[in-house]
């Protein structure tokens, strides 16, 4: 019989409502089972713990397979919009918090939320910018002692 997991490391790549939610729900389902959770913000991720974009994520139209809509479609105006909007709603159904909430709520059980320091060079992004919940901007090798022991996800 396998080890039961105990620590998951969570990476979030994208700046999207849809690619935000996912790791969010991960940490969210690891922190009620018990098991130590960080999520680690880098490239466009960075957008779900900065102070003036957290709240106004939107789903990506343009080049999204899953949504089954045409690029074409998906880049006229508006249509991020309501698709944010019936996602938020979808979302709510199902008893998720907004992502604002849903990040406090994940902090507040004790999972480390952590800025990638590259992707913060990056897009000059401080500490400052970055809401409170965060522990800290953190290199790849200190995300990797933070990590250690414990399984990867990439969302």
């Amino acid at each position: 019989m396998a080890e039961p997991i105990q620590k998951v490391s969570i990476i979030v790549s994208k700046g999207s409502l849809e690619g935000i939610y996912p790791a969010l729900i991960m940490a969210n389902g690891a922190r009620a089972e018990g098991i130590a959770a960080n999520l680690f913000f880098t490239f466009f991720g960075l957008d779900a713990i900065h102070k003036r974009r957290y709240e106004h994520l939107k789903v990506a139209t343009v080049g999204n397979p899953g949504l089954h809509l045409a690029t074409l479609a998906g880049g006229l105006p508006g249509v991020s919009s309501v698709m944010t909007l019936y996602m938020e709603r979808k979302m709510e159904k199902l008893d998720n918090p907004p992502v604002p909430e849903f990040l406090q709520m994940i902090a507040d059980s004790g999972a480390g939320l952590y800025g990638c320091k590259a992707s913060c060079d990056l897009f000059e992004v401080s500490r400052d910018d970055l809401i409170e919940p965060v522990k800290d901007i953190i290199t790849v090798g200190e995300f990797y002692q933070l990590a250690a022991g414990g399984q990867i996800i990439f969302t």
